[in-house]
């Protein structure tokens, strides 16, 4: 097969050429591939399904440069499954706790990773251990028929809210992406959705269509059943944001009904009292009594700064400021240690209020073209709008 690169052979990245007052975190990569076979997903056929991972000594002296150059704060690793190859996770997580104690705890850290790490629990505690304090998880659906068959059996092995519960009980913020519109959905979705986010109490979740990307399993099948649209590796015209690109294929569902059921997830999972009720649920679970990160006293200043910033953002002028108060007061009286991640995941809300109708109105014209194709097969449809643009969104 195709030669992959031998990441042991990588130099350091240039993280000298960064202004690091410029950026909200840095990245480093660990790892490259991933083990699971989930039929819409690029990075196995990209990167390979046998992870290839950095040496301890290489993820240290890449640590070690950042800190070197001064650099204290949130550190991404950037790998698509950190977990992918969790032996040799477990062998670099002790001696980067023995590197974080010998120079006083700089960094704090956040990744990606399948859901079945909720099934380790040594390896959850080895990255409580180190300060991983945010996760992202692809959940992309309740329903176990939908993730068999998209061959992703490993959010199956539990219960889904009680896997995500079980990582936030070790201090780890959960983010979740959600994808509508899979062959196998069997009417509605949105409800079954909604109840799942409600109960993981995960604030942050990334609800998007499905695309059928260059290179998948995906790809490859709806090409064989002429299912695929033209320019099927091409987003619509000036569509800036993933979330509302999809749909590039025939859907066996009715594609209003896929729409529909997109825009009430984002709707209601984006509604100030279901948002914020999340972030309660969310914040009561967490342990951070492990927790050792301490930013530089500049940086808090800063922090504090932009903390009494939000406090007249959203406590005061926001409509929905009576639901910040309350997140604000229940994680004071019931889990103090917790208030730092707490404010940082209701601050996201200043976007995610007016980036729920941005994503609702983007998709209204394809919607009503949807309908209108269902009742009138012949009429000529609508072009769709593209006005409003979003930056690609990055939660950590």
């Amino acid at each position: 097969g195709e030669r992959k690169a031998n990441v042991t052979e990588t130099p350091i990245p240039r993280f000298d050429l960064m202004k690091f007052d410029n950026y909200l975190h840095v990245g480093i990569q660990v790892a490259r591939g991933c083990p699971f076979k989930c039929e819409f997903c690029d990075i196995i056929e990209l990167f390979g399904r046998v992870p290839r991972v950095k040496p301890p000594d290489q993820v240290m002296a890449e640590l070690q440069c950042l800190y070197d150059l001064g650099y204290r704060g949130h550190v991404d690793f950037v790998d698509d499954n950190f977990i992918g190859n969790k032996s040799a996770a477990k062998v670099l997580l002790p001696k980067l706790k023995d590197w974080l104690v010998e120079h006083k705890w700089p960094f704090e850290f956040s990744t990606e990773a399948s859901l079945n790490l909720a099934n380790d629990s040594e390896l959850l505690r080895l990255m409580q251990d180190v300060g991983f304090s945010w996760i992202f998880v692809g959940i992309e659906s309740p329903d176990e028929k939908t993730l068999k068959a998209m061959q992703k059996q490993q959010n199956t092995t539990r219960p889904i809210p009680e896997s995500v519960h079980k990582i936030m009980e070790h201090g780890i913020i959960v983010n979740a992406g959600y994808i509508v519109g899979f062959d196998a959905e069997q009417g509605s979705v949105a409800r079954g959705t909604l109840k799942n986010i409600r109960e993981t109490a995960i604030p942050v979740n990334m609800v998007g269509l499905l695309f059928a990307l260059p290179t998948t399993q995906l790809t490859r099948r709806l090409e064989k059943e002429g299912r695929l649209h033209q320019n099927f590796d091409v987003a619509p015209e000036n569509v800036a944001c993933q979330t509302v690109a999809g749909l590039n294929f025939d859907t066996l569902r009715p594609r209003e009904q896929i729409l529909g059921d997109f825009q009430q997830i984002v709707r209601e999972s984006y509604s100030p009292e279901q948002y914020f009720d999340r972030v309660r649920n969310m914040a009561r679970m967490m342990d951070c009594s492990k927790k050792r990160f301490r930013l530089p006293l500049l940086k808090e200043l800063v922090q504090l700064r932009g903390f009494f910033r939000m406090i007249v953002l959203m406590g005061i002028k926001a409509p929905y400021r009576g639901e910040f108060w309350y997140s604000l007061w229940d994680c004071l009286i019931h889990n103090p240690r917790a208030i730092r991640f707490s404010v940082a995941v209701m601050a996201l809300y200043l976007h995610f209020y007016d980036f729920k109708e941005h994503v609702i109105e983007s998709t209204e014209k394809e919607l009503q073209n949807a309908r209108r194709e269902a009742l009138h097969p012949q009429m000529p449809l609508v072009p769709p709008s593209r006005e409003y643009q979003t930056p690609a969104l990055v939660v950590n």
